[in-house]
């Protein structure tokens, strides 16, 4: 796990996941062009799931400095590079592959390798990235984030992390570890719909499931929907 759950982040409720979608892009697009203005770049890690990729879709249709944009991924499935179930190809279909990111800017995870040799060249990758501008990240029904699962341990010092057994198939995946999340100057989830009520009830009264342990350098919030 993480260092134990964190007083409880800034909360955002909006009308639904439309809501929630713009939000973040608004946030997103303001946030590289602050990066951009103090930087000359903006680092971006990008989270699967239906909301997120909403989100994406808005983005695809916004106007940026798109060539100072770098994208990562927090975490990725142990198939092959244009499998549908993956989260760099749902993201190439929804944002970026339909905007003007430099190709060699945009870093997917090489789960194709297997889950050890991909945690170990992304986390080559990774550690010079730090810190991240912004993380978008989701919550599971499980209370699970990026592929963080309950019940799983995993080694403190590594930035990313080989994933073994997850509950929900591929069980292998590669998954960007807590202490890379950490390390990000701005990180926000977004959570929407009925079935992750739960998850963030629990969250809310103090229990150490994978997101609540999730903590950033940085500014961290969290942008839900009323059916949470």
């Amino acid at each position: 796990m993480g260092d134990g759950p964190p007083q409880l982040p800034p909360w955002h409720t909006l009308k639904d996941a439309d809501e929630v979608a713009a939000k973040a892009r608004d946030e997103i697009l303001a946030g590289a062009e602050r990066a951009i203005a103090e930087r000359g770049r903006f680092t971006l890690v990008l989270a699967g799931g239906g909301t997120p990729e909403r989100c994406y879709r808005l983005l695809a249709q916004a106007n940026a400095d798109w060539s100072h944009w770098h994208i990562y991924f927090g975490d990725e499935r142990c198939l092959p590079p244009n499998h549908p179930e993956r989260n760099s190809r749902m993201a190439h279909l929804a944002f970026t592959g339909q905007v003007a990111i430099p190709e060699a800017q945009i870093h997917p995870i090489p789960a194709e390798r297997g889950n050890r040799q991909g945690a170990q060249a992304y986390q080559n990758l990774i550690r010079a990235a730090l810190p991240f501008d912004m993380v978008l990240l989701g919550i599971g029904e499980d209370g699970h984030t990026a592929s963080l699962f309950p019940g799983h341990s995993h080694p403190p010092q590594a930035l990313v992390t080989a994933v073994e057994d997850a509950p929900k198939p591929p069980p292998q995946r590669v998954s960007l570890n807590y202490s890379a999340l950490r390390r990000s100057r701005r990180l926000i989830f977004l959570i929407t719909g009925e079935g992750k009520r739960e998850a963030v009830e629990r969250w809310q009264q103090g229990e150490p499931i994978p997101a609540a342990c999730v903590a950033s350098e940085g500014r961290l919030e969290v942008f839900s929907d009323l059916a949470i």
